[in-house]
């Protein structure tokens, strides 16, 4: 989820940009001006932002639903994307035609493809926070991507062989949202079986039927819902055979599942814009079971928290339940909730999103992450820092990700102690 910024929050946001772009070279300034090809880049914020109190001008709203589980009215607005250029549009449409031929050898050169333009889909609860984003590349899902795995290739688990299909990563997404990062976990491991977990039936049709997220996933849509039989084969091509979304409660479901989780990814807030206190209350069935099930040796947790101003950086690089509550003004939810987590699972740590008003949390079995480290201090937030960056190359050229991780974990990057 996306949190909508506070004005302070975009206002930071700008100063940062600014001051950066003051700080360097006339020719430095004008390559900046130059488009990025990261589409989460800021710099494209203006395509898909909107205003605070809706979607804005440009935007037409493809589906509006009201949710009978507490997330309000849950809209998909689309505004037109500078990307890919046209000149790129017929590359694509000849995939299409040869994917639909190979499909449907009888159909060869009869049924024709034309894009007429490319669009960002964006989710809002209430018309306000911006639950999700696609095209994927938004830089709350790569924080999370790129923190989550870093950790988990720490603990010594062989994500190549993931990749390839040799081993069998079990993957869990509490919360739904477009789909877009239980999609890209599917498209890059091939031996992945992924289990999403929603609440909310509305938010589930709305990522099928305007933020095109794969039916044959998820079960129990009302016929509204449905696309032709085979579209999930025409656009996805077995990708989406390895997602099993099931629509239920959280706590209810972990505490009857019998999997076994590599990875778990947590970005589960309602139309009020809160994280249910019973998915990070320390004592409560839901983080016992989820304990439970997550892999005793390499188990992987990362969770999307929202601040309402920058996750600012101490001096030593730890951050305890009292810096939190001083610098952030729900800083005694996220200090609890990060708390949480580490008491569960051994270690933890937080990076700052860049851009956003979002902290990616990362908690995991610390043995291997922490061994050999100072105990406090500069010393020890160094060496772990420094154990999750040597990972980044492994991560980056298994996956064969678009972008550098190292960015989204050494923003604002702290222990939590």
């Amino acid at each position: 989820m996306l949190r909508a910024a506070a004005s302070r929050c975009t206002r930071a946001a700008a100063r940062r940009l600014s001051s950066s772009a003051a700080e360097a070279s006339p020719a430095a300034a004008g390559a900046r001006r130059q488009p990025s090809l990261d589409e989460g880049d800021w710099s494209y914020h203006r395509e898909w932002w909107g205003k605070e109190d809706g979607p804005g001008e440009g935007a037409q709203t493809i589906f509006r639903r009201h949710s009978e589980c507490g997330n309000g009215v849950v809209s998909v607005s689309a505004y037109p994307a500078s990307r890919p250029a046209i000149e790129h549009w017929p590359t694509v449409e000849r995939w299409l035609q040869e994917r639909n031929a190979r499909l449907y050898p009888e159909s060869a050169g009869v049924d024709q493809f034309k894009i007429l333009g490319y669009q960002w889909r964006v989710m809002r609860f209430n018309d306000h926070t911006r639950q999700s984003t696609v095209k994927w590349s938004f830089t709350d899902v790569k924080s999370m991507v790129s923190a989550g795995l870093m950790a988990l290739s720490c603990s010594s688990y062989d994500l190549p062989e993931a990749v390839s299909g040799q081993n069998n990563m079990k993957i869990l997404c509490i919360g739904h949202g477009g789909g877009s990062l239980p999609l890209f976990l599917a498209s890059k491991f091939r031996g992945s079986s992924i289990h999403i977990v929603e609440i909310d039936p509305v938010v589930v049709s709305a990522s099928v039927e305007a933020m095109g997220f794969p039916v044959s996933p998820a079960k129990g849509l009302s016929s509204e819902s449905m696309l032709p039989a085979d579209a999930d084969d025409l656009l996805w091509g077995g990708v989406h055979d390895r997602i099993f979304l099931h629509i239920a409660d959280a706590e209810d479901f972990i505490a009857s599942d019998s999997n076994q989780y590599d990875l778990v990814f947590i970005d589960a807030y309602d139309g009020d814009d809160i994280f249910p206190h019973k998915l990070w209350d320390a004592d409560g069935a839901f983080m016992k079971n989820l304990e439970r099930r997550v892999h005793p040796v390499h188990g992987t947790v990362v969770v999307n928290l929202h601040s309402d101003s920058e996750l600012l950086g101490s001096d030593s690089g730890v951050r305890s339940h009292a810096q939190f509550q001083s610098v952030l003004p729900m800083g005694r939810h996220v200090s609890r909730v990060c708390g949480a987590y580490k008491q569960h699972f051994g270690m933890a740590f937080t990076a700052a999103v860049p851009w956003l008003c979002n902290i990616t949390l990362v908690a995991c079995r610390g043995e291997a992450v922490t061994a050999g480290a100072p105990l406090l201090g500069h010393g020890r937030r160094d060496f772990v820092l420094g154990r999750l960056l040597s990972k980044s190359d492994v991560v980056e050229r298994a996956l064969g990700l678009p972008f550098p991780c190292l960015q989204y974990v050494k923003n604002g990057f702290a222990l939590v102690v």
